[in-house]
Order: structure tokens, then C-alpha cells, then sequence
């Protein structure tokens, strides 16, 4: 079921995922060679309850133990925290959920330690560009297929990059994941028609080399068939008329970025 939220719903929704934005700036605020993955994962959990939130992810369908998904290089999404150090040169990907006044947000972002490669540089810039891309096909009237041509089209067409198939977008609101889902991958004017007040997140999951992946020994863990590298960002919109509505934001977490001399943010 594909729920229509009133402008109340839209607001608490927004006031998740702002929140979920500071605490993904708290992790970029951190990140370097030599700490590990189980510390930004304490930090944001901690970061989030003292905002009034609880992590969306932790206990997540009662197995998911950790209030963060960190994922690492060939790591694509659902990453363990674990206490392996961060090395120079890692891609790293957080995705982070909080639930707050009833309702979730939900947003992700890929952040470079020290420097890489300029073919990693560009598969992060082209992801996100590629998550702008799809949020502009977000608008009422639209279908959820324009949204996934757009994103694959950009990344896979014009790029050669692997989308992954078997992780998708998803509406959002009082549960996690909801109605509809929102593939990056897709043909224009298919799928279910998006009308206003829809929340969805739109979350470009992308390969350096092939889109197949496979499961880790956790369980979890999704990594790349071919160890190659993997970037990941998300947004939480709002279907309007005209143009969407993006309820989370990037803007703390580009500004800890920046400020932090330990990563790399010149590739955007």
C-alpha cells in the first residue's frame, strides 16, 4: 500500500531525516586512518538518542545489531561496524536511519579517507550526480520507472557502471520501508504512477565494475562479485508537483567534510 501524507506527516518525516543528516555529519566529522568502523557507529547511535531519536536499522526485523551500516571498498550496502582499522585510500559508505515523533528518516552517504584513485573519485561523482538525477523525475504524474531510467541511464549507459538489481529504493513514513519500491534500474513510463504527498527514498547503490553481487558470512554484508569498488547515496523526497520535495539534506555533512583535512571531498 502506497501511502499519502498530510503536510503534518511530511514535516515530522523531514525532521528525521534532517537529524539523520547531522548524525551522518557526526560520523564525517570522525572518519580518518586508524579508527574503526564499530567507533562511528558508536558515535552516531549515541549522537542520535541524544536528539531524541532511536536508530531505525538497530534490531532491525530483531537481527540487525548495530545502529549503522558502514560499508567499506567492495562493501555495497548493510555493512557490518566492525573493528577493523580505516586505512588511506578506503571508500567508505554510512547509511543511517532514526525514528523520531512516529516516523523515519533514512539517508546515506559515500565519503573517501585520504585519497584514491581518479577512477573511484569518479564513480562517487557520478552516483551522486546520478541520485539528482533521479530526484528530479520525482514529481507527480511521473512513474516510479522514470525515476529508475534516469539514474541507470546516467550510471550504467553513460558511465558503464554496474547497478545493482537487487537493492532498491523504497517509500518511507511510519515504517522503514514501505510502498512503493524504486528500483535504479528501469524503463520510462512504467511502473506505479507518483502522486503527491508519496515519501520515497531514492538511493543509487553503484559498482565501479559488474552490478552482481552476493551475500557476506554475516549475512548482511553485500559485497561486489568482483572486490571492485561500490558508492552509495540516498535522499528522502517528497512527491510535489513541479519539482520534488527533498526532506533530507547533505549540507551539514558536506560542510564536516570539507572541514575535515582527513577526507576528500573535491571529487564533487
Amino acid at each position: 500500500m502506497v501511502h499519502y501524507r498530510s503536510p503534518l506527516e511530511i514535516e515530522l518525516i523531514r525532521k528525521s531525516a534532517l537529524l539523520v543528516g547531522d548524525a551522518l555529519a557526526e560520523a564525517a566529522k570522525m572518519l580518518k586512518a586508524g579508527i574503526t568502523t564499530m567507533q562511528v557507529d558508536a558515535r552516531v547511535e549515541q549522537y542520535i538518542r541524544d536528539n531524541g531519536a532511536v536508530p531505525s536499522f538497530k534490531n532491525y526485523q530483531g537481527t540487525y545489531p548495530f545502529a549503522t551500516c558502514i560499508s567499506v571498498n567492495d562493501a555495497v550496502v548493510h555493512g557490518f561496524p566492525t573493528n577493523s582499522v580505516l586505512k588511506e585510500g578506503d571508500i567508505v559508505s554510512v547509511d543511517v536511519g532514526a525514528f523520531m515523533n512516529g516516523y523515519h528518516g533514512d539517508s546515506a552517504y559515500t565519503f573517501i579517507i585520504g585519497s584514491t584513485s581518479d577512477e573511484v573519485r569518479k564513480l562517487l561523482r557520478v552516483t551522486r550526480e546520478s541520485l539528482y538525477k533521479g530526484i528530479e523525475k520525482a514529481v507527480h504524474g511521473n512513474r516510479v520507472g522514470d525515476i529508475s531510467f534516469a539514474i541507470q541511464d546516467y550510471t550504467e549507459k553513460q558511465h558503464g557502471y554496474g547497478v545493482v538489481r537487487e537493492l532498491v529504493g523504497h517509500g518511507l513514513g511510519r515504517n522503514l520501508h514501505e510502498d512503493p519500491q524504486v528500483p535504479n534500474y528501469g524503463k520510462r513510463g512504467t511502473g506505479s504512477k507518483l502522486k503527491e504527498g508519496t515519501v520515497i527514498a531514492i538511493e543509487p547503490m553503484i559498482n565501479l565494475g559488474k552490478k552482481e553481487i552476493y551475500h557476506d558470512q554475516d549475512g548482511w554484508t553485500i559485497r561486489t562479485v568482483d572486490g571492485l569498488p561500490s558508492a552509495h547515496y540516498e535522499h528522502d523526497v517528497c512527491i510535489k508537483k513541479g519539482k520534488a520535495d527533498i526532506l533530507s539534506s547533505f549540507t551539514s555533512i558536506e560542510a564536516a567534510e570539507k572541514a575535515n583535512t582527513n577526507l576528500d571531498s573535491s571529487y564533487y
